[in-house]
Parts: C-alpha cells; structure tokens; sequence
C-alpha cells in the first residue's frame, strides 16, 4: 500500500547537476503523517551571536539573526524558504527555480557569481556551497573582506548530512525549531519507505543516467542517488565505480539493468525514448521490459527538504508493484 505525505515542506552533465544539486514538480497525493507520540525534543533557543565553522573550515561569526540571506546554490534556498526564512532571502543564484517566489528574488549568478551585486543587497549572511569553492573560493573572500559572513555549507552525500545541512543554516539564521521539526519529518518520510522497500525479496539492478548519448554519465557510489537505491532495496549496478562517472555503454550492456532511471527529461523531454532506441541495447532487460523511467532531476539531485519526494518517485519508478495503491 502506497503511503503519502502532506508536504508543507514543501547540466551536458555539468548543467544537469548544477542545476540539480545545487530542477521539480512531482505530483505528490496528500495525507497526513501518523508518527508515534514521542516526547518533544528540547530546542536550544537562538542565541546570538553564533560561531560556526564551514565546510572549508573557516570559522563564521554571525553576530546577529539575519534579516537578509543571500543563497547561493538551489538546496540552500530551498531549504531557507522551509524554515521560514523567505521574506528574508535577498538573493539567490541564476538556477533557483523552487518553491515559486524564488523567481522574484534578486539574481546573483551562478558558480561565476555577481561579488558586487551581492555587496549591494547587504547581506547578514551569504549560504554558499562546497560545490562552488573550486571557481568561486576568490569571490568568497572579496565577501569576507567586505565585511560579509559567508558559511560555505559541506556537500551532503546522504540524508543525515543532510539533516546536518538544515541543522546549520537554521542556527545561522535562527530557525533552529524550525529545522528541527523538518528534520524530524523527513525522518518519519524516510523510515516509512524504507519499511516499505523491506518487502522486495529480490532487489532490482538498477543504471542511473545522468546525462545521455554521446557520453553517458552515471552515479557511482559516494553519490546520494546510490545512497537513495541502498535505501529502497535496489542495487546499483554502477557501484564500483566512485562519484559522478562516464560508463561505457558496453559496461551498461554487460551489466543488463533491469531499471534504467534517466534524470535529465526536463532537459531533453525524448530521454526515455532515446535510450529505448539506442543502438545495442536491445538486450537490456530494462530496454525490453520498457521500465526506462525519467525521475526529477531537482527532487534527486538537490540535498535539501524535497529529497523525500524524489526518494519516493524514484522508489515508484524502480518498484511499481510494490509502491502502488
């Protein structure tokens, strides 16, 4: 039996990504959560100022709750506007695309980011990312030098780096009750497809194409997509590769995947069809079963509040029989 929850919480491959993790809109039926009455949690009241050490290891001092955030990356924005925190984002990047007021917001860029425009919208606090340090760490420190805080959030590789994620900002922004009750939410979401997926008795082997034809891109292990699979019981088949990998399509033959998952149909609405009709995969049990399935890209990619919802299309996707009504 399907379960469902009431969300209140709510690229080639280099622009698919970044869009990603740093694109959205499954349709997801409500109903409310039952969760076991627990006793409450006791919540630190927000104090400031606050010191924090980023994922880079600089030590941040936020001397005061910010009424102005700049986000620099989509899963921080999302993530702020969960807790609360909207009217207070002044900025964020070029592919902030959710929750809908984003689009309003003032655009600074994307990895090669406005340095004076962000100056102009006086920020409390910049919410960058450890994905952006490699091009953007010079940029960072002009912010730094201007008196700006900047807390470059760690790239998260599963949900309890991600509860991490949401713990910090709120207590850089003082939404720490807030981010304790959305982590706790996910949470329960996590467990109840988890439970769910215990009833596969034969885990699926499961390609997950990242970017397509003429390089095929994959998640190998270390990445939250496999991380995502381990958990609905499926098996990746490019396990043994580590990180964002090129696999050759002779491997992905070789390793006949009964699921392929595409995440890149936003970008190139034909994705489903082109792997069905690529040459030489006829064989693959995926390609002659006809489950090749285009999940979002925003919901299984961005480390922020709605990798539950992705976690459960990608488990629909992979284990239709098991996750339907």
């Amino acid at each position: 039996m399907k379960k469902f929850w009431k969300f209140g919480m709510s690229a080639g491959l280099a622009a698919v990504m970044l869009a990603g993790c740093g694109g959205e809109n499954a349709a997801v039926e409500e109903q409310d959560v039952e969760t076991p009455a627990e006793p409450p949690k006791e919540v630190a009241e927000a104090q400031f100022p606050v010191t924090l050490t980023d994922a880079v290891g600089e030590e941040v001092v936020i001397e005061e709750e910010p009424d102005a955030i700049v986000s620099m990356i989509p899963s921080n924005t999302e993530i702020s506007y969960e807790l609360g925190l909207g009217e207070k984002i002044v900025g964020v990047s070029d592919f902030d695309n959710y929750p809908e007021e984003a689009a309003k917001v003032e655009k600074i860029g994307g990895q090669e980011f406005n340095v004076e425009k962000i100056i102009s919208l006086n920020p409390d606090v910049v919410l960058a990312h450890e994905s952006g340090v490699a091009v953007g760490e010079a940029g960072f420190q002009q912010l730094r030098d201007a008196g700006i805080p900047v807390y470059v959030v760690q790239e998260a590789k599963n949900f309890d780096e991600v509860y991490d994620t949401i713990t910090v900002i709120g207590q850089a922004t003082g939404a720490m009750e807030e981010a304790d009750a959305l982590v706790s939410e996910m949470e329960v979401q996590v467990e109840e497809i988890k439970e769910q997926a215990s009833a596969v008795k034969e885990p699926k082997k499961v390609f997950i194409e990242v970017s397509g034809d003429p390089e095929i891109y994959t998640a190998g292990s270390g990445t939250f997509m496999d991380h995502m699979l381990e958990i609905i019981n499926a098996e990746n088949v490019a396990k043994d590769l580590e990180g964002w990998v090129s696999m050759d399509p002779e491997a992905i033959v070789e390793a006949n995947p009964d699921v392929i998952l595409t995440t890149y149909g936003y970008y190139v609405p034909e994705a489903v069809d082109q792997v069905l009709a690529r040459p030489g995969f006829e064989s693959v049990a995926a390609v002659k079963e006809k489950a090749v399935v285009d999940v979002n890209s925003d919901l299984v990619n961005r480390s922020g509040p709605r990798l539950t919802e992705g976690l459960l299309e990608m488990a629909e996707a992979v284990y239709p029989e098991v996750f339907s009504e």
